[in-house]
């Protein structure tokens, strides 16, 4: 919130910086007392006033998804994308391969905060057509998928074509069925890490087929090393399962026709999926094997994220250089003469996004990684503000010149019996011109306190992240176990602190 001078207006930063610098007020403001919380810990005086109009809720830093994932808070990853809250990580994230990734998204608040009660955290995230919801976890389909399924069907009707000329045009309807049943297949790799992560504990937030596979939205990270391998290898190892029943079944039927061919392209493509995936390099599923087995030896979690990371790095600068290579060089079952510029740039284009997914996806685990390790820095007592309580008709120009007085930098609206009731809203008393502070009611710039506006003190980390998350504000009562107003937490000086922890070191 805006805290005036003894002029009426709002503190310039560099006066409140050589406030802060020499411990003595501006010339002319009036003496300021020390006003402590209920506790020997003072709440800071974080933050700055905005001006009108502009947003005072934290931006997503996608980890999603922020998050990875900038996630979500922490958010959403594409193996496991991380990211801040929703952060958005989130999330963050790293790929699981061909197939598509697992993403644990953790997310920073949004933006919220205006009159009446805060807005409800959305009953469904979203992210294209919903499916369905298998174990309570909604499934979406992507409208980037619907263009993955056209090239498919584009691609596999050519091989058809060769295959099964008689077919002629209903080759594509045959095509088709196949991209949606590796889809399935895909689903099915998703799944089982949804499974796993629920039996560890862990929330889903939803699962989504999309360009280049699936991401499973894994709220939360792995406790234990041994809990992150499982859940890693459960996908890979489902895909193994279900190219060997693809296998199966094809014993059962007359080679060379339409059930023999789909379920030969089911089996390989299965298999290809699983052996991408375990791959020893972040975002891929063997690359969190591999970063789990790092942290058993070394009790770090983060030597195990910069391991893996370094060698999905490695990954995909093997992929952007070794698969057209592999290709022209017949390796992979292509005659080296049929292949033509229009292959030759398919093969270049189809590296290149493969080898980006890896190296962002990489690179997104080790920012997730850094934000997880100053993630216990954020705590609500060290961020909150010292906040004065004022009635409900007080005029802004009284409820300003108290908190001035009191070094406070917010405002609680309580009613007769000290109870609180709404907060004070920073944006909204910048839009207050000075001469209209004295006829201006605080409760008119006040957001009604929600139960979710109410949090615990104790508060740090992801659980602090968590509560704010659902419940979207710009500001929020802090409040002692006891129930005694402890100040003010502001979304911005969360956000702020975000930034401050992505800035430094590990």
């Amino acid at each position: 919130m805006d805290e005036s001078g003894g002029s009426g207006q709002p503190l310039s930063g560099t006066d409140e910086a050589d406030e802060r610098r020499t411990g003595q007020p501006r010339p002319g403001d009036p003496a300021t007392t020390t006003a402590r919380p209920p506790s020997d810990q003072q709440p800071h005086d974080a933050g700055t006033p905005t001006e009108p109009g502009e947003a005072t809720g934290p931006a997503h830093p996608e980890p999603t998804d922020d998050q990875d994932g900038e996630e979500h808070t922490p958010a959403p990853h594409t193996d496991t994308s991380h990211h801040p809250a929703h952060t958005t990580e989130a999330h963050t994230t790293e790929a699981h391969g061909p197939e598509g990734h697992r993403s644990e998204a953790h997310t920073t608040p949004a933006p919220g905060g205006r009159k009446g009660p805060a807005p409800k955290r959305p009953k469904e995230p979203g992210g294209g057509l919903l499916m369905g919801r298998p174990f309570g976890v909604p499934v979406y389909v992507a409208p980037s998928w619907f263009l993955v399924a056209a090239l498919i069907t584009w691609v596999f009707g050519g091989q058809l074509d060769r295959v099964l000329p008689e077919l002629g045009m209903a080759r594509y309807l045959v095509s088709l069925f196949f991209a949606v049943a590796f889809y399935a297949s895909v689903l099915v790799h998703e799944l089982a890490h949804t499974v796993a992560a629920l039996r560890f504990g862990l929330p889903v937030r939803r699962i989504q087929l999309q360009f280049f596979g699936g991401v499973s939205e894994i709220e939360k990270e792995s406790e234990t090393p041994g809990r992150e391998f499982v859940l890693a290898f459960v996908g890979p190892l489902l895909s193994l399962i279900l190219s060997g029943l693809f296998y199966l079944a094809l014993q059962t039927v007359e080679p060379g026709t339409v059930p023999g061919v789909l379920l030969g392209g089911l089996m390989i493509s299965n298999l290809i999926v699983a052996a991408f995936n375990l791959l020893p390099g972040l975002p891929l599923d063997g690359g969190r094997m591999l970063r789990a087995v790092v942290w058993k030896i070394t009790g770090k979690p983060m030597s195990g994220t910069i391991a893996a990371a370094w060698v999905g790095r490695a990954l995909a600068i093997s992929v952007l250089i070794g698969l057209p290579l592999l290709t022209h060089s017949g390796s992979l079952g292509t005659d080296a003469q049929d292949i033509g510029g229009m292959d030759t740039v398919m093969d270049a284009l189809l590296a290149a996004i493969l080898a980006g997914i890896i190296w962002t996806g990489a690179g997104n685990s080790l920012r997730v990684a850094r934000l997880r390790e100053h993630l216990p820095e954020l705590r609500a007592r060290a961020l909150t503000r010292r906040a004065v309580p004022v009635e409900t008709h007080t005029p802004l120009s009284e409820a300003l010149r108290r908190a001035n007085e009191a070094g406070a930098r917010a405002l609680v609206v309580v009613d007769a019996d000290g109870d609180p009731l709404s907060l004070v809203r920073e944006a909204a008393i910048v839009g207050v011109p000075e001469h209209r502070r004295p006829w201006v009611a605080v409760s008119g710039l006040a957001q009604d306190l929600t139960d979710g506006m109410r949090v615990s003190a104790e508060l740090a980390g992801e659980d602090l992240l968590e509560a704010l998350r659902a419940t979207p504000a710009t500001e929020y009562l802090v409040v002692e176990d006891s129930g005694e107003i402890y100040g003010v937490l502001s979304a911005a000086d969360v956000e702020k602190a975000f930034v401050k922890a992505m800035a430094r070191p590990s």
